[in-house]
């Protein structure tokens, strides 16, 4: 039976990650400076901060597959003010897990990556990367992803008879369950999402509509990482729906949803880069693709979100310095 360590596995992608694997059989070990009670209950929870490395040492041993998820996430509004948060812990936990992982004798593990490692353009395509820099909105949350794709691939290089098998993923714009619905802090969806349903009216949106983004849903993510790692793929993947949406439609879709909810767009506030697509053709060349649509995605979310989650909002979605 194969024994897989997730890193924030209390997140959002990382609950349907551990659920998946779960359901393939695996025994699953969940590290996160959350409580218990965000953990799958067929998983075996630790409550560990990563930024220790005896910590990511321990948790290590014994373990197959590593799942690493662990980061800080947050709007543009955070990366632009809080740099610092993104950037430091990120870089731990990136150096002390792959090294804990490679002294433990794993077999494979996947790095968590970001779309903040590419230079604004109308599509990002993976070998790209080397040849630009992050986006200024993305710099420092994108160098700091960039540095753990770099240590990877050292790794890789220098340990490759002895170390683990490394797979990088690069996830597109996700959202889903379990995400963080803060209006403030929040991203684009589950932050309309919360905005429409505290009835604030009409909701005002930044930007004009314009901006365009590939959406991909938090399960996906996770079975495009399960995917990955089963296969042994060491080239970086990017993942997402590969469809573009601006905005505006996505703003009328969650309308819609909550019964035609009145919005309007201002011209106030951080919008990010117009145009954000990924190139998915790579992970679709190896025979993987995404099974939820947008308008199923965010239907399922506001479900969700109704009947679940904002009764543990403050649980579920405050921001925190490290966000496993």
């Amino acid at each position: 039976m194969t024994r897989s360590l997730v890193t924030g596995g209390t997140g959002m992608i990382g609950r349907y990650l551990v659920e998946l694997l779960l359901a393939l059989g695996d025994e699953v070990v969940v590290a996160s400076l959350d409580g218990p009670e965000l953990c799958n209950p067929n998983a075996e929870f630790k409550h560990l901060d990563l930024r220790d490395f005896t910590n990511c040492l321990s948790v290590s041993k014994n373990i197959d597959h590593v799942y690493h998820l662990a980061g800080v996430k947050g709007s543009p509004k955070m990366c632009r003010d809080q740099p610092a948060d993104f950037f430091v812990p990120t870089i731990t936990f990136n150096v002390n897990m792959m090294e804990a992982a490679r002294r433990n004798s794993v077999q494979k593990y996947l790095y968590t990556s970001s779309i903040g490692v590419y230079q604004p353009a109308e599509v990002f395509k993976e070998d790209d990367v080397w040849e630009t820099f992050p986006s200024e909105h993305d710099r420092f949350a994108g160098w700091a992803k960039r540095m753990g794709e770099l240590q990877a691939a050292a790794y890789q290089k220098q340990y490759k008879d002895s170390g683990p098998v490394y797979s990088i993923i690069r996830p597109g714009n996700v959202y889903g369950r379990y995400d963080n619905f803060d209006p403030d802090t929040g991203m684009v969806i589950p932050s309309l999402i919360a905005r429409t349903y505290q009835k604030e009216s009409p909701l005002l949106v930044w930007g004009d509509g314009k901006p365009v983004r590939d959406f991909i849903h938090a399960s996906d993510v996770a079975s495009a990482m399960q995917f990955a790692l089963d296969n042994s793929i060491t080239k970086p993947l990017n993942v997402s729906s590969g469809e573009p949406t601006n905005i505006e439609k996505l703003v009328k879709i969650i309308s819609q949803s909550f019964g035609n909810h009145p919005y309007k767009f201002t011209q106030e506030g951080a919008s990010g880069d117009n145009k954000r697509l990924m190139d998915v053709s790579r992970i679709s060349s190896y025979g993987w693709k995404p099974k939820i649509n947008l308008l199923t995605g965010i239907q399922d979310t506001i479900d969700w979100f109704i009947e679940t989650g904002h009764k543990g909002y403050n649980r579920y979605n405050s921001f925190k310095e490290i966000d496993l």
